[in-house]
């Protein structure tokens, strides 16, 4: 006796399949916390890139539909999973409770985010010695862009720093402010 499968059986698990890459997707993108490119989504879930595209939009659009507070953010062609623009002073209030960088750290990255572009030397003249070790953590983690000049290095702010403080880059190398910041609701 010969089985056949429905046509309904078979939506239903294409519909099943879809869920779960879009699962996938969705994992992948809340634990990267880091804009990810077609080729690294691709690796991490083992999804068409077709076909994957096509999910991210479906699950760009979820998060729209549902008013969600996290939204997923395009750039040049990378996505992320990020908390929605009105919410980034709520979460930074509960991410300041455990920083990831120490009080000194922000002292320096805040020197060169005034300063920039900044000499290295100069920043290490007025932080001191340890500032050496917190410039070379920005640089690895994405903050901070070096070229070398001379026996020193010229520091400035990378893109990944606006990103990551959901700052506005005006390209002149001048600080914006957020769209929403709370002195702007006073």
């Amino acid at each position: 006796m010969e089985s056949k499968i429905s046509s309904g059986t078979i939506r239903e698990l294409d519909e099943n399949k879809e869920l779960e890459n879009i699962k996938k997707i969705e994992a992948v993108f809340f634990l990267s916390a880091r804009y990810l490119s077609l080729k690294e989504l691709v690796l991490l879930t083992d999804i068409n890139p077709l076909m994957l595209k096509e999910l991210i939009e479906k699950l760009i659009q979820r998060y729209n539909n549902e008013e969600s507070a996290i939204e997923i953010v395009t750039k040049e062609n990378m996505w992320k999973m990020d908390v929605r623009q009105e919410y980034i002073s709520m979460v930074n209030k509960l991410a300041t409770g455990s920083s990831e960088f120490t009080k000194a750290e922000q002292e320096t990255l805040a020197v060169i985010a005034y300063k920039q572009p900044v000499k290295q030397s100069i920043i290490i003249k007025i932080r001191g010695n340890k500032a050496y070790d917190h410039v070379k953590n920005f640089i690895t983690i994405g903050l901070v862009q070096a070229k070398q000049i001379g026996h020193t290095k010229e520091l400035k702010l990378s893109d990944d720093f606006f990103d990551y403080f959901h700052l506005q880059n005006s390209g002149n190398g001048v600080l914006d402010r957020p769209e929403d910041s709370e002195e702007d609701n006073n």
